[in-house]
């Protein structure tokens, strides 16, 4: 049947296997907006109440489905509000696809009202970004942008013009100069050869203290990371990304390594003799091996993060789980068993140390306990999302994750106010899955509340009511206090931290949700217990000490003199040192038995 351009983009998209966009409507768009309506039966349209969270969730989607996430946006504001959402997807190399409205044709240079120069907008973030000004090129131009972000797991965005929206759609006729696209993903080579993989295999093979260190890029090779690790008496640490690649309860999985790191995670790299890195590229290269001192392999995807952060002996290009496959025959089991058993003693000795941290009190709620309390009760098969403000720490630490389920915040952003929008989108691509997600008080009033009414536009259509938003509310922008006194060795600067305490659990209750407050540490168990049973999506809200300590897994000198800097300047001195006390006591005496 005839269509008009914006009812062949969707069906288009449709083709390609893409049902379900994050958008938000807009005149720039409003050819668009009708044929969504009419797409209705094959694209399923996600309101939300601002651009960035459509790009956020765009973003999620892609990394918990595996398939190209896609947002869209009007011209002008809209389309600027896409930025931090596709920059969360680019720093993170998953593939979304945006679509861009942009003003008539006609008006284009003559500073119209809402114009923007959108190519040079997003030119940065995007991989493929390209404006369509007749009809026939829109199929090339939507072909392109979903093969080129799946392919090279990137941002890629076509910009078409509001009147060019409503024309009728033809293809190209068969002339010089017109191109006719088709519809499929790139097939890839992902295995390296026999003779790479020999010579990685001899390096490991050679290692008597194997590290691992795993990231994003095995969250599918969960069974191959254990196989190698297995065979290696490996001790395998985790990049914040790859959390869920590996479940925590192995007795030789140290945890996350970095900033938010664990002990055993730390020691692992400092005392390892050869290094494995398998679809990581993780940022710190103060946490891996000193250079010299231990030999390297590493495989990836992308060749560009190949000796990014460690300078590797040797390294793979190919899919993690392939490549570990074809790796396995050729590696040697060990039988040295000593470096295993120091790794597994390390592991369960850390497992007391955060426990008797959680139980430590404080006013008027630990943090840490909130997660602490949660992890064994985590229902099978979940869906976890975090901030990237202090829940990122306690997330990352205290939460043990098992076989089976996902778990996923803003990686190389590390932007603040993803943990809602990743929440939304999870649970729209896995409504008959619980969905919890961690976020501090601040994140949640820059836009958690927002997301919030998208979630009780929606949650009727969910199969699974169960969706949580766990609300860390301590009054302060925690984690950049923490890192003023820490790293700066200045005090709390209550000018610019100090935020407004907010009844979050009332203004669930206000949309149609339900909200449940806990300011006592011996009902924390009982209110994810009554948030986890309910009827409706929850907004959980903690009230916790802002004063609490997120021990970084060691502590340097030039932080422990900050430390001491700070108290001169510090206006909560009293509670920062006692709890401060009890952490640290908490480490150094970890078992009271």
């Amino acid at each position: 049947m005839p269509q008009n351009v914006s009812e062949f983009v969707w069906n288009r998209l449709s083709e390609w296997g893409l049902s379900r966009v994050y958008g938000y409507p807009g005149d720039g768009v409003g050819g668009l907006d009708v044929a969504l309506e009419k797409a209705k039966d094959f694209m399923h349209y996600v309101q939300v109440r601002h651009e960035e969270m459509a790009a956020f969730m765009a973003s999620a989607h892609a990394k918990f489905t595996g398939q190209p996430g896609l947002c869209y946006a009007t011209s002008g504001p809209g389309a600027i509000h896409l930025l931090t959402g596709l920059y969360d997807a680019k720093a993170d190399h998953v593939p979304v696809v945006a679509i861009v409205g942009q003003q008539a044709r006609a008006a284009l240079g003559s500073s119209y009202q809402q114009e923007v120069d959108l190519q040079t907008l997003f030119a940065d973030v995007t991989e493929y970004v390209m404006t369509a000004t007749i009809p026939g090129q829109v199929r090339t131009l939507i072909d392109r942008a979903v093969r080129i972000a799946q392919a090279r797991r990137a941002v890629t965005c076509v910009i078409i013009p509001n009147d060019l929206q409503e024309l009728a759609y033809a293809d190209l006729p068969m002339v010089h100069g017109a191109t006719h696209t088709g519809v499929g993903y790139p097939g890839e080579s992902n295995l390296p050869g026999q003779a790479a993989l020999q010579r990685a295999a001899d390096i490991l093979n050679e290692g008597k203290k194997v590290a691992m260190l795993v990231g994003a890029g095995c969250l599918s090779a969960t069974d191959e990371v254990i196989a190698v690790a297995e065979r290696l008496g490996a001790g395998v640490a985790k990049a914040l990304l790859g959390k869920a690649a590996v479940p925590d309860d192995l007795p030789y999985v140290t945890g996350s390594l970095g900033l938010l790191g664990t002990k055993p995670s730390w020691d692992l790299m400092q005392d390892c003799d050869t290094l494995f890195m398998v679809g990581s590229a993780f940022p710190y290269s103060e946490f891996l091996p000193k250079p010299g001192s231990a030999r390297g392999v590493q495989i990836d995807i992308d060749g560009a993060n190949l000796s990014l952060r460690y300078p590797m002996e040797f390294s793979l290009v190919g899919d993690s789980a392939e490549t570990l496959r074809a790796l396995l025959p050729l590696l040697q089991q060990k039988t040295n068993t000593g470096w295993r058993k120091a790794v597994e003693e390390g592991v369960a000795s850390w497992w007391k140390t955060l426990e008797e941290r959680a139980m430590v009190a404080a006013e008027p709620i630990n943090p840490q306990r909130v997660f602490w309390e949660l992890s064994p009760r985590l229902p099978e098969n979940c869906i976890l999302t975090a901030d990237s403000g202090s829940t990122a720490n306690w997330y990352a630490r205290d939460i043990k994750i098992r076989r089976g389920m996902k778990a996923s915040l803003s990686g190389g952003l590390a932007s603040l106010g993803a943990a809602t929008p990743y929440a939304m989108a999870a649970k729209m691509a896995f409504p008959e899955r619980t969905v919890i997600g961690f976020i501090g008080d601040g994140a949640m009033q820059m836009n958690g509340l927002n997301v919030m009414i998208t979630v009780s536009k929606y949650w009727r259509e969910w199969s699974n009511p169960h969706f949580v938003i766990m609300v860390l509310n301590n009054r302060d922008l925690n984690q950049v206090t923490w890192e003023e006194r820490i790293q700066l060795g200045d005090g709390k600067t209550e000018l610019t931290q100090s935020i407004p305490d907010f009844p979050y659990h009332k203004y669930a209750e206000l949309i149609g949700l339900k909200g449940i407050f806990c300011d006592d540490p011996n009902n924390i168990a009982a209110a994810w217990e009554e948030a986890l049973a309910a009827d409706r999506p929850v907004i959980l809200e903690m009230y916790t000490d802002p004063n609490v300590p997120p021990l970084p897994p060691h502590i340097t000198l030039k932080d422990a003199k900050n430390f001491m800097t700070m108290m001169v300047d510090e206006p909560e001195l009293g509670s920062v040192l006692m709890n401060s006390a009890k952490q640290i006591l908490a480490s150094v005496l970890p078992d009271k038995s």
